[in-house]
């Protein structure tokens, strides 16, 4: 597990891939901010390391990059900790495109694809 402090290539991100899901890499991201934490065999567990770190979990979204695909494909707004009614998000996945947008632009500033 790591937070992306300086921008990573696409290239590393499929390493990282490679040495666990083989094709996806799980990620959760603190949009207030600004942190992008990857590499944890589950979401929740990098949610709990950043909140450690000062993080609020309504600020906390989970998702998954598929360093194979196309830019405007390889993010799936998919987590089991996106599950919180009291933000208006009844599913596991983000439902908010402002939300979305911040995840996708955070994700291109620590991710050189």
């Amino acid at each position: 597990m790591k937070i992306i402090e300086e921008p990573i290539t696409r290239n590393e991100l499929k390493a990282i891939a490679a040495n666990t899901f083989g094709d996806m890499v799980k990620a959760v991201a603190d949009i207030d901010k600004g942190l992008l934490c990857i590499d944890a065999e589950l979401h929740s567990d990098m949610e709990k390391s950043l909140i450690e770190q000062g993080s609020l979990q309504e600020n906390l979204w989970g998702f998954n990059i598929y360093p194979d695909l196309e830019k405007d494909e390889c993010i799936e707004f998919d987590s089991l900790i996106n599950i919180r009614p009291w933000q208006n998000n009844r599913s596991r996945d983000i439902e908010d495109e402002g939300i979305r947008k911040k995840i996708t632009d955070l994700t291109f500033s620590k991710i050189i694809f």
